[in-house]
This record gives C-alpha cells, structure tokens and sequence, in this order.
C-alpha cells in the first residue's frame, strides 16, 4: 500500500480543523472533541447543548459534498480492511477514548493548544500507538 503525501490538501484541512475548534471554543466556551460532540448528541445534557452538537455533526457530514460541489469529485478513498475488521477498529477507539478521557481531536488539537498535561501525554501515546501499529502491520505482518 502507498501513502500519497498531499501537503496542500493537509494544511487546508489542519487549518481548517484549528479554525472550528477555536471558533467553537470562542463561541460555546467548548472544546471540539469529535467523540465528545458525538457523546453529547447520544446522551445530551440539555436542548441547547444538543442542537450545536448535531449542526457540528451536520457540518462533518456536509463537509466532503461541498468539496464535491467545488471539485467536481470526491478523493478517491481505500479501505483495505473488512467490515468486521473496521467494527472492531471502531470498537477499540471507543475503549481508548473512553480510558483516555477524549480523543484524538479533543486531546491533540485543543487540549495542546491549551497547554494541558493530559492532553500532552495522550497526544504522545496515540502517535507512539499509531506508529507502532504502522510498523507492525507494514513491516512485520507484511500487509
């Protein structure tokens, strides 16, 4: 498999990414955790609190038929895993983000920016993670 390097694509998205989160954080007093966001909307707190979670949510979904709509095309995606494999991915994340108290997003993107410990470690335990698994997969079990 080869991973396609798309600098431009990327710093647009990561801006943009940094942009809603601030904005967000601005606006709410929130933090953008995506699982949180997704949490609040399962299990809201109250009325108020839901509807900005489900238009965030909106947005997320909104987002690629926009670049369809600009582009003319969606980025060519490939999954090489299973279904089931893909539901137990999801699986794990949810455990992880639950012992991590946050994910990728509310860790990485907001809690650095804010300084945090946690944030800090968690960060440098998901990359550490993702690296390993990278090299495991690619380079040891060869797929």
């Amino acid at each position: 498999m080869e991973t396609v390097f798309t600098p431009i694509a990327s710093l647009v998205g990561g801006m943009l990414i940094g942009l809603a989160a601030v904005t967000l954080m601005l606006l709410r007093g929130r933090i953008m955790g995506a699982t949180g966001v997704l949490a609040g909307v399962l299990l809201p707190a109250s009325r108020y609190d839901w509807t900005w979670r489900v238009l965030l949510l909106a947005g997320m979904f909104v987002g690629p038929w926009v670049y369809y709509a600009i582009a003319g095309q969606l980025p060519a995606i490939d999954v090489p895993a299973s279904t089931p494999l893909l539901l137990l991915g999801g699986f794990l994340v949810g455990i992880g983000v639950t012992l991590g108290s946050g994910c990728t997003s509310g860790h990485g993107v907001c809690g650095m920016a804010r300084l945090s410990p946690r944030s800090f470690a968690a960060t440098a335990t998901f990359m550490l993670t993702t690296g390993l698994t990278v090299y495991v997969i690619r380079h040891i079990l060869g797929a």
